[in-house]
């Protein structure tokens, strides 16, 4: 994974409630076994109409919209715990999520995966999606190693949570198998001062 500290972006808004992870990616798109290739798919059925051609209306397809951050509805990332739902989104190119409220295991997936799942308050979230239509260059700033976001030029700032061995994994780009990896040498060392 690549290590994250600090981001500056523009944000694409999704203003939509209860987004589940079949709307993420639909289940017909889950037959790969690694994670290449399903950004290609992300919101497919919000993104294209059946016939193949874009969906105009979609803010995914707006040109006035792009970045690294995606700013989505209440209770993001709901419904079955597909890991695809991460997978597809960093595929895309995000790094952030930012809602008012995310499905726990959405929330463990994406952390797994290098993806940053912000929760902010309602209030905050409102002021986002307000900020972002004002003026669709708004840039947002996510500082890991402060745990805190805005938006550039704003008063609109707020901190967020995070696990502490996630934050560490992010920092350094470690998934949990990098982890333990950098601790090889404690692990030979601690093995060879047992006593059998």
């Amino acid at each position: 994974m690549e290590k994250f500290e600090k981001l500056t972006s523009r944000a694409i808004p999704l203003p939509i409630e209860n987004i589940d992870t079949d709307q993420i990616i639909p289940a017909r798109f889950l037959k790969a076994t690694n994670k290449v290739g399903f950004g290609e798919n992300l919101f497919r059925d919000w993104r294209y109409h059946k016939d193949g051609s874009a969906n105009e209306s979609f803010v995914f397809n707006n040109r006035q919209y792009s970045g690294k951050i995606l700013v989505a509805g209440d209770n993001f990332g709901c419904g079955s715990s597909r890991e695809h739902a991460a997978w597809a989104l960093t595929d895309y190119g995000f790094k952030v999520v930012i809602s008012s409220y995310f499905a726990d295991i959405f929330k463990g997936n994406a952390l797994n995966n290098g993806l940053l799942p912000i929760q902010v308050s309602p209030e905050t979230l409102k002021a986002v999606f307000d900020a972002i239509d004002e003026d669709h260059n708004s840039e947002l700033i996510v500082n890991l190693e402060q745990q805190t976001f805005e938006v550039k030029n704003t008063d609109i700032k707020e901190s967020f949570e995070i696990d502490p061995y996630k934050k560490m994994c992010l920092i350094n780009g470690y998934d949990d198998i990098d982890f333990l990896v950098s601790k090889h040498d404690k692990i030979e060392a601690f093995e060879a001062s047992r006593t059998i």
